[in-house]
């Protein structure tokens, strides 16, 4: 499927990427001009999708990411929001949680989060900035069981606003791919 296909229609991985490595079956809609990465190019551990803007700002690709799977606690969103902002802090000790809100409802409930650090790209020192929400989801076939979805906008400090707009559109046509779920 080309990166056109893809912003024009419904994007869904069924059968393949993000299937095999989500619980839930997920679909959603990549905004325009996007372009998915091929699971063999993406190099992130643990992201099942990842898609491209097509304008770098100053050598750094903005990109979207998905991530997630089954958590056999009950923690909380924040909880484990803090467990991603510890892993970053490994990477960069200053990082800064500019931001953070809990979001839907109880039966949905989602969390967003800012997050500002720098990281070395290529020999150079990068100032980024994440955005990072994260959704619970029952499983469609055993309510009991709970998925959490993890999606991520990282771009330079720079260009993170002019690219947020997107990512919100993105985050919206996020859904479960009831076609999808076994009965």
């Amino acid at each position: 499927m080309d990166s056109q296909a893809c912003s024009d229609s419904l994007f869904s991985r069924r059968a393949d990427e993000i299937t095999a490595n989500l619980p839930v079956p997920i679909e959603f809609q990549l905004p325009e001009g996007w372009r998915p990465v091929s699971r063999r190019e993406a190099t992130a551990s643990g992201v099942v999708f990842l898609a491209l803007h097509p304008q770098p700002d100053a050598g750094y690709t903005a990109n979207i990411a998905v991530d997630g799977g089954y958590r056999p606690d009950s923690a909380p969103l924040t909880k484990i929001a803090d467990e991603s902002v510890h892993r970053l802090r490994e990477v960069d000790s200053t990082l800064v949680v500019s931001s953070r809100r809990e979001v839907g409802s109880p039966t949905a409930p989602g969390l967003t989060q800012k997050l500002a650090f720098a990281a070395a790209i290529d020999d150079r020192l990068r100032e980024l900035m994440q955005t990072q929400v994260y959704l619970s989801l029952n499983d469609i076939n055993d309510p009991r069981e709970r998925m959490v979805l993890r999606l991520v906008l990282t771009a330079t400090a720079t260009q993170h606003d002019a690219v947020l707009g997107d990512f919100q559109e993105f985050v919206r046509t996020v859904r479960p791919d009831t076609q999808t779920a076994s009965p």
